[in-house]
């Protein structure tokens, strides 16, 4: 009987969630920004500096996430056992 443990595809599933989430949160928070810019003060337009930056930001998570992935999986065995980390 062999027994087999695989996190890495957990793993994987947890960082294109984490993504995900990452740029839900981004695409409801700008709007936002952007409103609070009108509604204060529109002589300098602020947002402009803090919504790109977090656009790439958002850019090297999803590179990181779908493009370059990381293959860190470690297989153990005892005996008859065979243990993936």
């Amino acid at each position: 009987m062999k027994t087999k443990f695989n996190i890495e595809a957990k793993a994987d599933k947890n960082q294109k969630l984490e993504f995900r989430i990452h740029l839900l949160v981004f695409l409801l928070v700008t709007p936002i920004v952007f409103i609070v810019w009108f509604l204060t003060d529109t002589t300098y337009a602020w947002p402009l500096w803090s919504t790109p930056a977090w656009a790439v930001g958002i850019i090297f998570h999803y590179l990181g996430v779908f493009v370059f992935k990381k293959n860190n999986t470690k297989s153990y065995y005892h005996g008859n056992k065979s243990y993936s980390i």
